[in-house]
């Protein structure tokens, strides 16, 4: 099973680039998409083009904003979007497929932001998030993916020093909400077949910084630690443009 997963920054702009072409290049079984920053029924017109996929689409109440979807060639036995928590369902972040032998998840992880005004929140969010996973993995074990916007460790974004503890993405308080997920049982998939590879997921738009290769890894595969002897391959796939992050990739 080839698992891709992306944050397209926008669904109907990805799909004026290279978007149906990077999909025969990657072949997903399934694809996974974060801020598609689309309605429900913009996703499905966005993707109109697309054959051989069940589409499945967590959209947020703002609209143009936010929002999560799941492509499976594979029809899921299940589809479930948010978390059932009033105050973590309004942005379209969560959605679920329920498969024979696990649960795969897609999150769009909320930004602290500029200036740091959403980190409280994200506190919050995390330690919800975790124990929704917790819930899922009694009945099954979990796969979850994504856009976690945080560098876990200083290897995973080009410059640590320059950003610990001052941006979004490499404070504490995010590294901590990692260090949960690790804590509770949860591979990161990339780092438990490539413990030294440095390979990034995004880049900011400024300074030239993909060209340079100036980026953070903020997407993730993680999975149920019973999971981990079925991994056959974790991968970065950073030659694929259309958006400011790049797939990232899980092969059982």
């Amino acid at each position: 099973m080839r698992l891709i997963s992306w944050n397209v920054n926008g669904i109907r702009a990805i799909m004026k680039k290279d978007f149906l072409q990077s999909l025969e290049t990657m072949k997903p079984d399934v694809l996974c998409l974060q801020e598609t920053k689309a309605q429900d029924d913009q996703v499905i017109e966005a993707l109109a083009e697309l054959e051989g996929f069940h589409i499945y689409s967590n959209s947020a109440v703002k609209k143009g904003y936010s929002g999560t979807a799941i492509l499976s060639k594979t029809k899921p036995l299940s589809i479930k979007a948010d978390m059932g928590i009033e105050e973590h369902d309004q942005e379209g972040r969560v959605l679920v497929a329920e498969f024979d032998e696990y649960y795969l998840v897609t999150v769009y992880t909320p930004n602290s932001g500029g200036e740091l005004k959403r980190l409280g929140y994200r506190q919050h969010w995390d330690k919800a998030f975790l124990q929704y996973l917790q819930q899922l993995e009694i009945h099954k074990p979990v796969i979850v993916c994504g856009d976690f916007n945080v560098a876990h460790q200083p290897i995973d974004l080009a410059r640590p020093k320059a950003n610990y503890n001052k941006n979004a993405g490499y404070m504490q308080e995010e590294i901590d909400g990692m260090d949960q997920y690790i804590a509770s049982g949860f591979l990161d998939t990339f780092r438990y077949k490539n413990a030294d590879q440095v390979k990034y997921s995004w880049w900011s738009y400024r300074g030239g910084a993909r060209a340079k290769n100036v980026g953070w890894r903020i997407d993730y595969f993680l999975c149920s630690e019973i999971l981990g002897t079925k991994i056959k391959q974790t991968d970065i796939l950073n030659d694929i443009h259309g958006s400011d992050h790049c797939p990232v990739l899980l092969e059982l």
